[in-house]
């Protein structure tokens, strides 16, 4: 199991280039183009992949990246180490991590490239209320033993109401892996995660040590072989962490723009697509083409 992490720091951000992207297997070749707003060669050249946010860049911030033994990512991970919360978890599907079928194990463990002091721990989840809920999902990462085993860091984790993690929100998880097929995608960038920068986006900090979020969301870039927007189409998802849903296989409600979702949010996402392509896909968002009536 092999591990980077970085942290990244706001003298960083004046160091940003210009990049386009190329969808491929697990790195994306890179032409120089127009964008104002991409991530840093100098913050890793992970932080270049097409599914990540924006680096916020505090020295609160660490950039975790995970990797399988092969040297493919698994997903990565922005963690704030003073609220001992992650801001997201970012991933992508494509036809090399997709498929097959292992079994989980159900052995959450702790994240040692975090140090110990702002790591979260089976301890911050007992006798909290709260369940341990994925972000990316077990079920994210069937294809692999290890890649399924590293979904199970405490890292990759935000405490969830058992009834929403079991609920609206895994029917949501769901019904986003039916896109994971290579009739609907060449590759899905996603990032997911829940809201824990502004204070009236908290539930509360439990007395176990854990910040809640009251929102959860997700935003998903789509990569096909379509001529219209150079082929790609994004969709968001805002979701108040709640357990009152009286229709939780209805997702259309809680659909908004990535350009929504990041006035909700605060993160910048899909910041490496040039910025033609990212103004274009991010205003706006058609349900039907992700399949909803």
């Amino acid at each position: 199991m092999r591990h980077t992490f970085h942290h990244i720091t706001p003298l960083l951000l004046l160091l940003a280039i210009p990049l386009l992207w190329n969808c491929s297997n697990d790195s994306d070749e890179l032409t120089p183009t127009t964008n104002r707003n991409a991530n840093s060669a100098a913050q890793g050249t992970e932080a270049l992949r097409l599914e990540m946010p924006r680096l916020r860049g505090a020295v609160v911030d660490m950039f975790l990246v995970k990797r399988i033994s092969n040297g493919d990512i698994n997903f990565c991970i922005e963690w704030d180490i003073a609220k001992k919360a992650q801001r997201w978890t970012a991933f992508r599907w494509n036809n090399n991590n997709s498929g097959g079928y292992v079994k989980r194990d159900d052995n959450f463990i702790e994240d040692t490239d975090i140090p110990a002091m702002y790591r979260t721990t089976y301890d911050n989840y007992r006798g909290s209320g709260y369940t341990r809920g994925h972000i990316c999902a077990s079920a994210d990462r069937w294809y692999n033993v290890e890649a399924n085993r590293q979904t199970f860091l405490y890292s990759n984790m935000q405490p969830q109401l058992y009834d929403f993690n079991g609920g609206i929100w895994a029917n949501l998880e769901m019904k986003v892996r039916t896109w994971n097929e290579a009739s609907f995608r060449d590759t899905l960038y996603v990032c997911k995660g829940g809201t824990i920068d502004d204070p009236a986006n908290i539930i509360e900090t439990t007395v176990t040590g854990l910040l809640v979020p009251k929102y959860f969301f997700m935003a998903i870039l789509c990569k096909n072989r379509s001529t219209v927007n150079s082929g790609y189409k994004a969709i968001g998802f805002w979701m108040e962490h709640r357990t009152d849903y009286t229709d939780e296989k209805n997702m259309k409600p809680y659909i908004v723009s990535i350009d929504q979702l990041e006035q909700f949010t605060g993160i910048d996402f899909f910041c490496n697509l040039p910025d033609m392509v990212e103004e274009t896909v991010e205003a706006s968002v058609t349900p039907t083409a992700w399949g909803f009536q």
